[in-house]
């Protein structure tokens, strides 16, 4: 594939989309770039092949394959190449919820990102270069679209300090799926017994749950046994709550209503008339 680039005019229009496209290339022999006002929007970079320094915040960092950087607007940084070919692939983008919602994704900024050679990322530039060689329009929605799906790509596949990507996480944890999916109508499945799945501590297990899902693996089941809840009480309009409290795993029915509430802001029987 040969190099490419595209600038795509911001109109009024795209100015209130969630995120637009501004820039994308990919350029088989990156020169040394000094941006001492940063650039105007988001700017990624990352390496396809070769190596380049990368200095931004006062710290020079070197980007290897499959390695990339996120920047805020404005942040003053360069770049130059470290070996004879530096191949480099770049996105520029902005948007009225472009900050909100790379915060909210927790991306980092101005550390190198790094991902395996064979997550998407690392094909990515080929990606974008069919569409670029075929004309395909970025404008508008479909570049906001593209913008967003890249932003998950890096969520998804992303590791910064040699911390395991989502992805890798939720790999990791497909045993503690499967064991609650088949036993959830169990009501003494607690930790100890899903820790012992993967031979880990407690402890551990807490850890990973909370990189990947924000929550303790027994909120997690709890939220899968309300959930399987909502379905029986669906399915059976006449079956009593009490049983179907008891088929997903709860001994106590009092329990069971406080937790369903708590999570659905209604009663298992409200929930039923509404959703009937």
């Amino acid at each position: 594939m040969g190099p490419y680039g595209r600038h795509f005019v911001t109109t009024e229009l795209d100015q209130r989309l969630p995120l637009h496209l501004s820039t994308v290339g990919y350029s088989e022999h990156q020169i040394a770039i000094n941006r001492e006002d940063g650039f105007h929007c988001f700017h990624w970079l990352h390496t396809v092949e070769g190596c380049g320094k990368f200095t931004v915040n006062g710290t020079t960092v070197k980007l290897s394959t499959n390695q990339g950087i996120l920047l805020k607007p404005g942040v003053p940084h360069s770049y130059s190449p470290e070996t004879q070919t530096w191949s480099t692939w770049y996105l520029t983008f902005d948007g009225a919820l472009a900050n909100p919602i790379t915060a909210s994704l927790d991306l980092q900024h101005m550390l190198p990102i790094s991902w395996d050679a064979d997550a998407p990322l690392a094909t990515i530039h080929e990606h974008f270069g069919e569409k670029c060689r075929y004309s395909f329009d970025f404008a508008g929605i479909n570049g906001s679209l593209e913008v967003y799906a890249f932003l998950g790509q890096l969520k998804q596949f992303g590791q910064v300090r040699g911390q395991p990507s989502l992805s890798k996480g939720h790999e990791r944890l497909t045993p503690i799926y499967l064991l609650i999916e088949e036993q959830y109508g169990d009501p003494h499945l607690g930790l100890e017994r899903m820790a012992a799945a993967l031979q880990i501590s407690s402890q551990h297990l807490n850890t990973l749950f909370r990189k990947s899902w924000g929550v303790s693996p027994y909120q997690y089941l709890l939220q899968f046994r309300i959930q399987k809840s909502k379905e029986l009480l669906v399915s059976g309009p006449n079956r009593a709550v009490k049983t179907i409290a008891e088929a997903v795993g709860f001994k106590d029915y009092s329990h069971f209503v406080h937790t369903f509430h708590k999570l659905t802001g209604m009663t298992p029987v409200q929930f039923r008339q509404q959703y009937s």
